[in-house]
């Protein structure tokens, strides 16, 4: 089957374009690590872990189970497999370690200001796995605030820094943040209870706030449009003693879906001695750098700053063109001319009713019967437009239109040169900063010595869960296996149908219709284009049993190689037959000249005697006998188109 090129681009074209569609799907979602290479666990481990998942899951949904939950496992509280600093799973369904502020915000108002926001032990709405609970916000437009110690305090030294906590904004969020602060510790954050469980952070004049000292604020934001996954660590100057907060730089992937799609992420921040850091969303890396380059404002100020006493002297100058101060404005240069006249060639048009207006009152309005004048002032009817005018080219008093004055040449100006005595942009000078320190370990901040949340926002029911604090990567990736996995897991057995996800991914990205209409149109199309019984073009077809047909080119070019014969054979007849007339023609005037003499002899010979009768008597008899002979000369020449006709005739 001949196949026409251009299809063949099309349906390159097309298949470049789904190509394209999908590789943009991609990169808006994160990159996907597989779970061998971001748990970085051995080939030992890994088998152990797939087969404790495997004894933990139940799909066959056995009693006592959550009826509104599709997908059902057997959940155990997950344990960490390595020294950690803290860990909070709330399967208890108790807050006895945590402790809710009573203190109110610095910088609210009084009404607005109390941590008055409320705290729950619940289950996840959807996707929830039985048995596991979380802390959940339940207030919205009010401060939170709750916080609870560490085991012992991290210091800061040779081992790296992992921080890992799980999110689900169960309602989506509009304004808010779910966010985690690691207090500081500073000497003056105690504890202070009658037991061991029960816990209270305060310093030594207020309890926990937003003005509490911490060393990391690290988690999810948002605000209007704005997706933000903060990382923030507060830094001391080594001379002044002053804390500034040194801003990481934003994450290069879209972070909307983690905030909209209701499902619960896990986010993990780790801080290496070499002072990288990265932060990891679901176990994908999101954002890496340094502490040293990637923050702002930097660690480390700049070795020379301008001179806050130097000043540009008066004869700077920063001018590269000057006006040319030799230019002459030309005596014909009129400055005054306008920019617009009046069209001297217009003329008014015909119908044109000076006398009307546009606009006339509506004769058909009455002044409303509660109208007073002394309030209202005097009652003036609505204007309308004038019914006269709609037929008439223009109302009011005609104005000449107006058009660009070829003469207007607008101010003049010298034209620009270069300046002779242009100095370049002035800079001050720089000089040594005194302020200069050079940190090339800001990885050794504070310790830190408690886990906080100070939250404010607008919508209610975000999920906590699951936070650990540890030194080790893999113990916060198994940790991570046993808990966030197994709510995946849930997740992911009630995602909808595949064609109820493209119509949600179409909701959101209206131009995949389009994708779309050309995945399923194409293969159609094709079908149609290729199966098709396709119409013959002669009126008849020919049968299995008929012989081969002639190719209708030859016999084309057979026919027109005939018809040029013919008509070559048709000249050489046509010339033929002139000449054979020319000839005729000749024989005609000879036969007419003999006849005219034999008239003559004749007419002599009756003159003469009787006995020369028989002689032409005789002298006749030859004459007739060459006569005959003529005619059936005549007889047998044929013209040469007769026998050109006869000739094709036999060829047919």
């Amino acid at each position: 089957m001949k196949v026409d090129r251009g299809w063949i681009w099309r349906v390159l074209l097309l298949t470049s374009l789904v190509a394209t569609a999908i590789r943009a799907q991609d990169e808006e979602s994160d990159v996907q690590v597989s779970d061998a290479d971001e748990l970085s666990l051995n080939e030992e481990e890994l088998k152990v872990l797939v087969a404790e998942e495997e004894e933990e899951v139940d799909v066959s949904g056995k009693d006592g189970g959550d009826e509104n939950v599709s997908f059902q496992v057997i959940y155990k509280t997950p344990v960490p497999t390595g020294d950690v600093y803290f860990v909070e799973t709330f399967d208890d369904g108790s807050l006895e370690r945590w402790q809710l502020s009573k203190t109110v915000k610095g910088d609210a108002d009084e009404e607005i200001s109390k941590y008055d926001g409320k705290w729950a032990v619940e289950q996840l709405k959807e996707n929830r796995v039985p048995g596991d609970q979380g802390l959940v916000l339940k207030s919205r437009a009010k401060h939170h605030a709750i916080a609870a110690m560490l085991a012992r305090p991290f210091v800061f030294k040779d081992e790296p820094l992992v921080v890992q906590y799980e999110v689900n904004f169960q309602d989506g969020i509009d304004c808010g943040g779910a966010y985690i602060k690691l207090l500081s510790d500073t000497g003056s954050l105690t504890l202070v209870g009658t037991d061991g469980f029960r816990v209270l952070l305060m310093s030594t004049t207020e309890q926990f706030q937003d003005r509490t000292p911490y060393t990391i604020m690290f988690g999810p934001d948002k605000c209007g449009e704005d997706y933000k996954l903060h990382f923030i660590f507060r830094h001391q100057n080594p001379l002044n003693k002053d804390w500034e907060e040194k801003h990481a730089k934003r994450p290069d992937v879209d972070l909307k879906k983690f905030y909209t799609d209701r499902k619960t992420h896990l986010y993990t921040l780790v801080l290496n001695p070499d002072n990288s850091y990265e932060m990891f969303i679901d176990q994908s890396s999101v954002s890496h750098g340094s502490l040293l380059h990637d923050v702002v404002p930097p660690v480390n100020p700049l070795k020379e700053i301008d001179d806050p006493a130097d000043s540009k002297p008066q004869d700077w100058d920063e001018r590269a063109k000057i006006p040319d101060p030799e230019a002459v404005k030309p005596d014909d240069w009129d400055e005054d001319a306008p920019a617009k006249i009046e069209d001297p060639d217009a003329v008014k048009p015909e119908g044109w009713l000076d006398e009307e207006s546009d606009f006339i009152p509506d004769p058909n309005a009455e002044k409303p019967e509660d109208w007073d004048e002394e309030m209202d002032g005097e009652w003036e009817a609505p204007q309308i437009p004038n019914p006269a005018c709609e037929t008439a080219p223009g109302c009011g008093k005609w104005k000449r239109p107006m058009i660009n004055n070829l003469e207007y040449k607008g101010k003049w100006k010298a034209p620009l040169v270069d300046n002779p005595n242009y100095q370049g942009a002035w800079k001050p000078r720089k000089i040594s900063n005194p302020d200069y320190f050079e940190d090339l370990q800001p990885f050794k901040m504070t310790p830190i010595k408690a886990l906080g949340l100070e939250l404010w926002s607008m919508t209610s029911d975000i999920y906590f869960d699951n936070f650990i604090i540890t030194s080790q990567k893999e113990v916060a990736d198994r940790w991570a296996s046993d808990s966030w996995g197994l709510k995946k897991l849930v997740a992911s057995a009630n995602e909808p149908g595949i064609f109820a996800q493209l119509m949600t991914a179409a909701e959101e990205r209206p131009w995949l219709w389009i994708i779309y209409l050309l995945t399923v149109g194409l293969p159609v199309g094709l079908l149609v284009l290729f199966c098709w019984p396709k119409k013959a073009d002669d009126g008849y077809a020919y049968k299995k049993t008929d012989l081969p047909q002639a190719n209708v080119e030859e016999e084309e070019e057979e026919e027109e190689e005939e018809e040029g014969a013919a008509n070559k054979e048709d000249k050489e007849a046509e010339a033929t037959e002139a000449t054979a007339a020319a000839e005729a023609a000749e024989e005609d005037e000879d036969i007419e000249d003999d006849a005219e003499d034999l008239m003559d002899e004749e007419e002599e010979e009756e003159e003469g005697e009787e006995e020369k009768e028989e002689e032409e008597s005789t002298a006749q008899q030859p004459l007739d006998h060459e006569g005959e002979e003529e005619e059936e000369e005549e007889a047998t020449q044929e013209s040469p188109k007769q026998t050109t006709r006869k000739r094709r005739a036999r060829k047919d």
